[in-house]
C-alpha cells in the first residue's frame, strides 16, 4: 500500500471529478483504479467493497468510503478546506449543494437522447446564467473577500471553479456579465495546487465525448 488515496471509478468525470479536484487542491497525490467493464464493477460489489453497491469509492485512511458527499466532506475536513466553525461549514454546504445541482444538469445533458441533448444543455446553461451564477456573484460582492466563505480557500471555492470551467466548455462567454466571477476564476486558477491540476497530463478528466457514452453506460447498466 502506498498510503495514497485510491479512487475507484471509470476513466471519466462523473461524480468522481469533484473528488479529484478537491484532493488536487489539497495537494494530495492519489491513485486511480479504473472500471473498464461491467465485470469490474460486479467484482467490487461481490467482494464487499461497496457499501451501497455503487461508486464512486475511495480507499482512504483505512476506509472504503462511498457516497460522493460523504467523501468530499471527509477530504475537506481532513485538509482544512471546510471553514473554521459550524456557521462557515453551513455556508459552504449550502453553496456546494447549489453547484452540484448545476454541475449535474450540465453533465447529464450529454447522456440525454440525441433529440433532447441540445435542449437539455440549453436549459442547464440558462440556469447557470440566470439562477446560479448571479447568486455567487452576489456572494462575492457581499462578502468582499477573495473567497466565498471566510478568508481562505474552501471546498466551495474549488467546486465553484470546477463548475465555471465546465460551463465555459459549453459556452465560453458565460461569465460575460459576471466580473467578480471572472476575477474569482483568475485568482483560484493560479493557486499553485490548482494551477498544477489544470495543466496537461494531470489526473483531471476531459469532457465526455459522445462516442464514449455507450462504453460508460455499459459499465453501469
Amino acid at each position: 500500500m502506498s498510503g495514497k488515496p485510491i479512487l475507484h471509478y471509470c476513466n471519466a468525470r462523473g461524480r468522481m471529478e469533484s473528488i479529484r479536484w478537491l484532493l488536487a487542491a489539497a495537494g494530495v497525490e492519489f491513485e486511480e483504479c479504473f472500471l473498464e467493464t461491467k465485470d469490474d464493477l460486479v467484482n467490487l460489489k461481490t467482494n464487499g467493497s461497496l457499501l451501497f453497491q455503487q461508486v464512486p469509492m475511495v480507499e482512504i485512511d483505512g476506509m472504503k468510503m462511498v457516497q460522493t458527499k460523504a467523501i468530499l466532506n471527509y477530504i475537506a475536513g481532513k485538509y482544512n478546506l471546510y471553514g473554521k466553525d459550524l456557521k462557515e461549514r453551513a455556508l459552504i454546504d449550502m453553496y456546494v449543494e447549489g453547484m452540484v445541482d448545476l454541475n449535474e444538469a450540465i453533465m447529464t445533458s450529454a447522456y440525454q437522447p440525441a433529440n433532447k441533448r441540445e435542449e437539455e444543455l440549453a436549459k442547464a446553461l440558462d440556469k447557470a446564467t440566470n439562477r446560479y451564477f448571479p447568486v455567487f456573484e452576489k456572494v462575492l460582492k457581499d462578502h468582499g473577500r477573495d473567497f466565498l466563505v471566510g478568508d481562505k480557500l474552501s471546498r466551495a471555492d474549488v467546486q465553484l471553479l470546477e463548475t465555471i470551467l465546465i460551463a465555459e466548455e459549453q459556452k465560453p462567454d458565460i461569465l460575460a456579465k459576471f466580473p467578480l466571477l471572472q476575477g474569482f476564476k483568475a485568482r483560484t486558477s493560479n493557486i499553485p495546487n490548482i494551477k498544477k491540476f489544470l495543466q496537461p497530463g494531470s489526473p483531471r478528466k476531459p469532457p465526455t465525448l459522445e462516442k464514449d457514452i455507450p462504453k460508460l453506460m455499459a459499465i453501469f447498466h
